[in-house]
């Protein structure tokens, strides 16, 4: 009999948790599964899966106002998810993987009404926090611990998912805690990062099963590229002979250490080049008029791979994040990280690979740039690569899911 697997995400092959997606469900398909992707529309790029998206264009931008006015993220798009929940009864699932459900393309209450009924095993990748909050993907900033009883009055109402007036996280907290905790003998978290596993115990989420697997990254791809390409891309920006510091984000915002750029730009000397990976047209033209080169978001990851290579260093000046996939990228192509000491990211790196700093403190981001640069890339690239290879290989990550959905169905995980 065929072994069906949905997957549910927000995105489709696009960004770090659509490629994720993606990557699992094309090798549970070389396993022998039939694979579908249950996804939203604003993020997707072409599949080689079984697509079913939820909403129309307009629904998702109807569902999106909505959430922005009435701060019911979630709650919105029910006839779509309905419509979602018929074809779902005809595919008849085995194992449903539930990724990101915020992203304004789905009903997590029809959803989970039909997760309740059908009785079979749910995995939930937590690639954020959104799950056990009231309203946010990330509670760390602004050191929020609310979301351990309640998340009234909620100080973080425009953060993503963002409300321009009301502040329902009271109520959106509780409508979470009974749906998702209705079948929590069923469902096995799957946090990417031990950060994000060490609040578990203290959610409404902390019956439930855990298995934590780490992010992977494809190290065939992502690897140093050969001198000709260092010697192209360092010729079409004229860095020959600069230390070359790389930032990447998509999107770039102040959550991700946008500004902390700038300010970089202006104590570090001009024979340390500043390249920022992921702009908008918008913020392209501001970093050129600052002295920092800006390139635009790409999904080409042998454009990235190339990028990572001509850096000395990566830097992660994120104040936000769960376990970034662009540390883990960097690392294979033989980058040393700085990272700020925030959530998961530091996870991805040791004292060999790179440096961790305090969050915001971007005087000792650039002491960390000096030092990397007097010590010499050199002195990292074996460390980095091997690191990548050894634990963070996406084949191996990933079979861990396969193994999971078949000791789910064998009923072997406790």
């Amino acid at each position: 009999m065929k072994k069906v697997l949905v997957q549910v995400s927000s995105s489709l092959n696009c960004g770090a948790p659509g490629r994720i997606v993606e990557q699992i469900g094309l090798l549970a398909q070389k396993r022998g599964w039939d694979c579908y992707v249950v996804h939203g529309l604003k993020y997707s790029n072409p599949s080689k899966l079984k697509t079913i998206p939820v909403e129309s264009s307009w629904g998702e931008k109807v569902h999106t106002v909505r959430s922005l006015l009435l701060d019911n993220h979630g709650l919105n798009s029910i006839s779509a998810t309905k419509k979602l929940i018929e074809k779902l009864r005809l595919i008849k699932p085995n194992i449903v993987h539930i990724h990101n459900l915020h992203g304004y393309f789905l009903n997590y209450m029809v959803l989970f009404d039909y997760l309740k009924e059908i009785n079979v095993p749910i995995v939930w990748t937590l690639h954020d926090c959104w799950a056990f909050t009231g309203h946010c993907a990330y509670f760390d900033f602004i050191g929020c611990d609310k979301w351990k009883y309640g998340c009234e009055n909620c100080t973080a109402k425009k953060t993503y998912p963002r409300s321009f007036f009301l502040s329902q996280s009271s109520r959106n907290y509780q409508v979470k805690k009974e749906c998702f905790t209705g079948i929590e003998h069923h469902i096995t978290l799957v946090p990417v990062s031990n950060w994000i596993e060490s609040f578990l115990q203290d959610s409404f989420l902390k019956n439930c099963k855990v298995h934590t697997i780490h992010n992977g990254v494809d190290i065939t791809l992502f690897r140093p590229c050969s001198e000709e390409e260092k010697k192209r891309l360092l010729e079409k920006h004229q860095l020959e002979g600069k230390f070359v510091v790389l930032g990447c984000a998509a999107p770039w915002h102040e959550r991700k250490g946008y500004s902390d750029f700038y300010k970089l730009r202006e104590s570090l000397p001009m024979n340390v080049a500043l390249i920022m990976v992921g702009l908008n047209p918008k913020q392209k033209v501001q970093a050129e008029k600052a002295g920092i080169i800006g390139i635009m978001r790409t999904e080409s990851q042998t454009e990235l791979a190339g990028y990572y290579s001509i850096a000395d260093v990566f830097i992660n000046p994120t104040y936000e994040d769960n376990f970034p996939t662009t540390n883990l990228e960097a690392l294979a192509c033989g980058t040393p990280v700085i990272t700020y000491q925030t959530g998961g990211s530091p996870e991805a790196i040791d004292e060999h690979t790179g440096l961790v700093i305090p969050r915001g403190d971007v005087l000792a981001l650039k002491e960390a740039i000096l030092t990397i640069h007097s010590v010499g890339k050199l002195h990292f690239i074996t460390a980095c690569r091997e690191r990548a290879v050894r634990l963070y290989n996406k084949q191996e990550r990933f079979e861990e899911y396969i193994r999971l959905y078949e000791h789910l169905l064998n009923g072997k995980v406790s």
